[in-house]
């Protein structure tokens, strides 16, 4: 091939790749970060004999005033009719995203209900480069946080609705005629843990215990696993994001590995295992409004009673 056929098909290939390049970038800023599905996974976690519980997982939503798609699409989870809502925290992105969010609820706030922070209740997104989002998590620098949200008011619209307050809290709830005992921590992410507060071993009374944390760094994960927690919920990592078709997430932007970014998986500490749920979240930051092989979800976990080792615990589907 001459030096002009090389050049021409040289030029050809690279607007191939570039035009490819902006049709998946207008792909995941307009079509996939909108297009919401609901995961169904299924947990054999709890005592013999016991009915099934439904458990609505909601986590980053990151909600801007203005995203009606997304309120009323969190508003229709209420037809699922959940036993239990767990909340994992970056419900919104703006200082007048709480009235908003409390119309996306809506009647998921007379469920019981169970929630801890991220770092997006209580700061304003800014800018960042979203380069530094590929490097790993030890190696980020953080740059100063936004201005203050409404988190406040948003604490005392959930806890007015019946709502559990986790953040390095405990507490014990009755669902359905089961005692189900929770530990949470407020934001590893931003170092609001405090895991000394709630650390002990699980009461084996309790017919099932939950821990909740809205990051899943490993530190968190392995206090709650060694104390006896059976079930662990997270949110934070929006299953990286931006993924790789056919080869996963490339970043979780905490020390958990990409393997369990999203979904269900196990955890082992201490000579114990637990079951880990990660979810990918509702939304991303305004600021990098985009998402790539990985939709934007809420999960129904059903709880069902106990058949074999938590190792080999947990189906799961979308919908």
């Amino acid at each position: 091939m001459s030096l002009r056929g090389l050049a021409t098909t040289t030029l050809k290939t690279t607007a191939v790749v570039g035009a490819v390049g902006a049709a998946c970038v207008a792909y995941a800023a307009a079509v996939e970060v909108r297009w919401f599905t609901l995961r169904r996974v299924t947990v054999p976690v709890l005592p013999e004999g016991s009915e099934p519980l439904k458990v609505l997982h909601l986590s980053d939503l990151h909600l801007m005033p203005a995203q009606e798609r997304k309120i009323n699409w969190v508003n229709d989870l209420a037809t699922l009719e959940p036993d239990l809502i767990v909340n994992t925290g970056d419900n919104i992105s703006h200082e007048a995203s709480v009235r908003p969010l409390i119309r996306a609820y809506g009647d998921l706030l007379d469920v019981p209900g169970v929630f801890v922070f991220g770092s997006n209740d209580y700061w304003k997104p800014h800018f960042k480069n979203p380069g530094k989002y590929l490097l790993p998590a030890n190696k980020q620098r953080h740059k100063p946080h936004g201005p203050d949200l409404p988190y406040e008011e948003m604490r005392r619209a959930f806890t007015g609705a019946g709502w559990t307050d986790l953040n390095n809290a405990k507490a014990t709830l009755k669902v359905n005629g089961l005692r189900l005992d929770f530990a949470g921590t407020d934001d590893p992410h931003i170092k609001r843990d405090r895991y000394d507060e709630v650390a002990g071993e699980v009461d084996p009374t309790a017919d099932l215990s939950i821990g909740v944390t809205h990051a899943p760094y490993q530190r968190v994960l392995n206090g709650f696993v060694s104390d006896g927690y059976p079930l662990v919920l997270a949110g934070h990592t929006h299953g990286g994001q931006l993924a790789v078709p056919l080869y996963g997430a490339l970043v979780t932007n905490c020390d958990l590995d990409t393997s369990r970014v999203k979904g269900l998986s196990t955890w082992g500490a201490g000579g114990r295992q637990a079951a880990l749920h990660v979810s990918a979240g509702l939304g991303t930051s305004p600021y990098a409004p985009i998402r790539f092989a990985c939709r934007p979800e809420a999960t129904l976990l059903t709880l069902v009673p106990r058949i074999n080792p938590i190792s080999s615990a947990g189906s799961a589907h979308v919908s």
